[in-house]
């Protein structure tokens, strides 16, 4: 079991993001997903268009919330996204500022995830300049300087899960941060996570997903 905003939550959530096939999709919900997502970003290999995530969206129940991350989106790629898309939570995975994400909520009326990239513990303080304005917090692994073609996530690195130990937040939360089925558990023992993220970790290669894969990440996630 877990705490978080002072209550007992006894199943940790999953996410499983970059999906951009109907295959994954069905994989995700059927599997027990609390959360899908999508991704806006086009030096992605996981990237969708709004076209595309229309048609990925439209029998998602509603159960299962709708993730759109973008890296730095501009107001056109927003307007042109959730024209085409309803999304439930939008997760900013770039260099957005808070007074960019109470632009951003206050035009759009919908909630913002902010995700902080942590390397070393210091890094968690900035959770702290966001706890006013977004809704939640997802922190993943920041890829070092040296690594080649970093993504702004999705790079299937992992960080000490113990900076988070005993570590509370005003906000619900998120781990992502190469995940998998083989060291979730590990992962939120450690952590204490309420909620966790996958996308590279339930991949054959990056962008293509495995059903058999995500199934098997979510049944570890549920029997936590």
């Amino acid at each position: 079991m877990v705490k978080t905003h002072g209550k007992t939550q006894n199943k940790t959530l999953a996410k499983i993001c970059g999906l951009s096939d109907a295959a994954s999709v069905t994989a995700a919900v059927d599997g027990g997903a609390a959360y899908i997502g999508l991704v806006f970003f086009a030096a992605s290999p996981r990237a969708v268009t709004p076209e595309e995530a229309a048609k990925l969206a439209q029998d998602v129940p509603s159960s299962v919330k709708i993730v759109g991350l973008f890296v730095d989106p501009d107001d056109a790629l927003l307007a042109s996204v959730l024209g085409a898309v309803k999304l439930d939570l939008l997760q900013l995975h770039g260099n957005e500022n808070p007074e960019r994400i109470a632009s951003i909520k206050a035009q759009y009326s919908i909630p913002v995830m902010k995700a902080l990239k942590i390397a070393e513990k210091a890094d968690l303080q900035a959770a702290k300049d966001y706890e006013n304005v977004a809704d939640m917090l997802l922190f993943d692994a920041k890829a070092p300087k040296t690594m080649k073609d970093a993504l702004p996530g999705g790079n299937g690195l992992v960080f000490d899960w113990r900076m988070l130990t005993n570590m509370s937040f005003n906000l619900p939360w998120m781990l992502a941060g190469g995940l998998d089925a083989n060291n979730v558990q590990e992962a939120v023992t450690i952590s204490g996570a309420p909620c966790v993220d996958t996308s590279s970790g339930v991949e054959i290669s990056p962008g293509h997903k495995d059903v058999a894969e995500i199934s098997r990440f979510l049944k570890t996630v549920h029997e936590i």
